[in-house]
């Protein structure tokens, strides 16, 4: 039992499940779970408890049992607990307090990361205001290596998100090709597919393939298949670059995505084999979302901020090149409007980067939400302004395919010239060979002659 006293009313709180639930911004995915504070003043209550909680106490309850839960045997016994001896002594208040401190700077806190479990993390950061989650999600650097180098200081990368509804090879080209011109791409070129027919995702990784090694682009290719298609692609010998998978926070919901820790495992080991990274051997790539957990009925009454958070847990183990929030895919059940979405969003970075993971953002919202590309704006700028690894790139913001609301390669232009990110430096420098940039990064016009265009005429490969 959790207990505090607030204008002259005591509040209080079963255990710890309730205890975080209760501490949350609110958000409609937790009313409709049925967790969330009944009025602004029991969340404060809430949050007053929080604070004096030591840190400790996440390694001694755990909010979804060890026995049942393998994500939470993964947290608990992959403990860093010599990197955790630094902060072992602190309250979730003194953490709040320290992280925003001179201490807790970008080499200190690369040594705590693995110490730091998922709900530590969930935890202070409910006490965060949002410029307190941009100003520690700064000083947090992830750097990643798989064909180009990802997450350095200073850079913002942005993966091109060619999706096309029947997967058509020219209508992916002509995306792929609008993308370059405009200098994203260097995150990954990464299809979701309408189909989940091997045959057709293995022309559409040997489509990608071979515009990568015809120019010689220093970036990754991906098709957002199932991991298990991804593993018969590569005993099939397709040229694979990075193995992807929706991964969430509790055992049960990674079941309901077919999923299982030993599962990934075997994959990544498979993506390993094939050494086809030239920089380094970061070959996974993850997206997550809040309210993946709820949605499947998995979440054990946690709050959906902190489901989101182990999600992290089991990507950090994994070591992937990119791991993105999907933070509005899922529609305003689980974050109504603009204002639920931009909070969920920083919450989102400052979590996945604390615990060491590079942590990238999917800005976007469903139609039928409260939100507008003017909250994805505020959104996409105070990300960059935290140090966000990457975004995506999506013609005209508006996907074709999955039928919601992204951001353009418009918008990565205007956040590079606003805040002077640069592309992933191989990359960059790439662009500035093909003529595409100059050597500080601003486009230049492609002529109707230049040799990106032959990727109109690629052949089609027979299934």
């Amino acid at each position: 039992m959790y207990k505090t006293t607030l204008a002259h009313h005591t509040y209080r709180f079963a255990d710890l499940r309730t205890l975080m639930a209760k501490a949350t911004p609110a958000r409609s995915g937790d009313y409709l779970a049925g967790v969330g504070a009944e009025s602004a003043e029991e969340r404060m209550a809430a949050r007053m408890a929080l604070a004096d909680l030591p840190l400790a106490t996440f390694l001694n309850q755990a909010l979804i049992p060890y026995e049942c839960d393998e994500v939470t045997r993964l947290i608990l016994d992959t403990h860093d607990r010599t990197a955790f001896a630094p902060i072992s002594h602190l309250t979730v208040g003194d953490f709040r307090n320290w992280l925003l401190s001179d201490a807790a700077d970008s080499i200190t806190l690369a040594r705590v990361a693995p110490g730091i479990t998922p709900e530590m993390a969930a935890a202070v950061s409910k006490l965060m205001r949002n410029q307190d989650l941009i100003l520690v999600a700064r000083k947090c650097q992830v750097i990643t290596r798989f064909r180009n180098t990802i997450g350095l200081p200073g850079h913002l990368s942005v993966r091109l998100q060619p999706n096309h509804p029947t997967d058509d090879w020219q209508g992916i080209a002509a995306s792929m090709l609008d993308g370059l011109l405009y200098g994203s791409g260097d995150a990954v070129v990464g299809i979701n597919p309408a189909s989940d027919n091997l045959a057709v995702l293995g022309d559409l990784n040997r489509m990608l393939d071979e515009v990568i090694q015809r120019f010689a682009i220093p970036t990754q290719s991906c098709i957002l298949t199932h991991v298990t298609n991804t593993i018969a692609l590569i005993e099939r010998g397709v040229p694979v670059d990075l193995v992807f998978q929706s991964i969430a926070g509790t055992e049960a919901a990674n079941a309901g995505f077919g999923i299982s820790l030993a599962l990934l495992e075997e994959a990544h080991q498979a993506a390993l084999s094939l050494g086809r990274g030239t920089l380094g051997n970061n070959v996974m790539y993850f997206e997550t979302g809040q309210g993946s957990c709820l949605s499947a009925g998995a979440h054990h009454g946690v709050d959906q901020q902190t489901c989101e958070a182990r999600a992290y847990a089991v990507a950090r183990h994994f070591k992937p090149l990119l791991t993105n929030t999907v933070v509005g895919f899922i529609g305003p059940e689980y974050l109504y409007d603009g204002k639920q979405i931009i909070r969920a969003g920083l919450e989102d970075h400052f979590c996945g980067k604390l615990l060491g993971v590079p942590l990238g953002c999917d800005v976007c919202y469903t139609n039928h939400a409260e939100a507008d590309q003017d909250d994805m704006d505020t959104l996409l700028t105070l990300l960059a302004t935290a140090g966000l690894t990457f975004l995506i790139g999506v013609p005209g913001a508006d996907d074709i395919m999955l039928n919601y609301q992204s951001t353009s390669f418009h918008d990565a232009l205007y956040i590079r010239e606003l805040l002077g990110l640069k592309h992933a430096p191989e990359f960059g420098a790439w662009l500035e060979r093909m003529q595409l940039a100059d050597h500080d990064g601003h486009l230049l016009a492609a002529g109707s002659r230049h040799p990106l265009l032959a990727t109109l005429s690629l052949p089609h490969h027979a299934a």
